[in-house]
């Protein structure tokens, strides 16, 4: 039995080094279709990035990522509002209609948390744009998908969902059941990867942002989140988010097969 056949899939560009050019042939080679964008990628003339999306057919999943935006203290608050009107106009420019927000890890107001992502909604709206909010597992306040979805709830805006991100919620040693009670049209995208648990907590970020593996390289339960997502109807885009310093050093073109493979085997195991 295989799941979530008919879903969109998406490799994230931080997986592969080289220029952004070579990554996108190699995520278009591979056979994903769309990619998600990072700011950094579209440091170029936005118009260039379109054209090179445009020309191998690649949808834009996402463009990432807002980071510590909800409850941001003092002055920070204002700078982060700034930010996000930039990364809006760039995102719909770039065609994309979603933006990414990462739950704050930084100093953070807990009681502004949903008035900020309000604002974010009613802005993105202006931009044709949907919002999708990421429980971090580091993060100071929102470190779990049920607490991004109390958020989601207070904000009640049609355009904001949750990101399912498999390393944020396993690596806690949470389980689908963090999803208990989400409807299937309020989560906008799922991102895999893979680590060997149990983890040390004191290594969570470490592991995060270096060394997580291929989704069926480690042992989180994969199988299980793809298959409550199956059982539920999700019907959105699935992909790939793999921070791995060894891998970038790699031939693009050929890790972006083996992401692509590696993928299809987990939506296709039977668990």
């Amino acid at each position: 039995m295989s799941f979530l056949k008919a879903n969109p899939r998406f490799l994230n560009t931080v997986l592969l080094g080289g220029t952004f050019a070579k990554k996108l042939e190699a995520i278009a080679k591979a056979g994903f279709d769309g990619v998600e964008v990072w700011q950094q990628d579209a440091e170029q003339a936005v118009s260039k990035t379109t054209q090179q999306l445009d020309a191998l057919s690649l949808e834009r999943t996402d463009y990432q990522v807002l980071l510590d935006f909800d409850g941001a203290v003092g002055e920070k608050r204002d700078e982060k509002r700034r930010e996000a009107l930039t990364m809006m106009a760039t995102a719909s420019e770039l065609g994309s209609p979603t933006i990414l927000v990462a739950a704050n890890t930084a100093e953070c107001e807990q009681h502004k948390i949903v008035a900020d992502m309000k604002w974010l909604c009613q802005q993105a709206k202006g931009f044709g744009l949907r919002v999708a909010y990421e429980a971090m597992s580091w993060s100071t306040e929102i470190d779990q998908c049920d607490k991004a979805w109390q958020v989601i709830q207070q904000v009640d805006e049609e355009n904001l969902g949750i990101v399912v991100d498999a390393f944020h919620l396993f690596a806690l040693r949470r389980t689908v059941q963090d999803l208990a009670g989400i409807p299937v049209e309020k989560i906008f995208l799922v991102q895999l990867s893979d680590i060997t648990m149990p983890l040390d907590s004191d290594a969570l970020k470490q592991i995060a942002r270096h060394q997580r593996l291929l989704p069926g390289e480690g042992n989180f339960p994969l199988t299980e989140l793809i298959a409550y997502l199956d059982k539920l109807g999700y019907t959105g885009p699935i992909g790939v988010e793999v921070f791995n310093d060894q891998a970038v050093e790699q031939d693009a073109e050929i890790l972006a097969c083996k992401a692509k493979k590696a993928m299809e085997y987990i939506l296709g195991k039977d668990g």
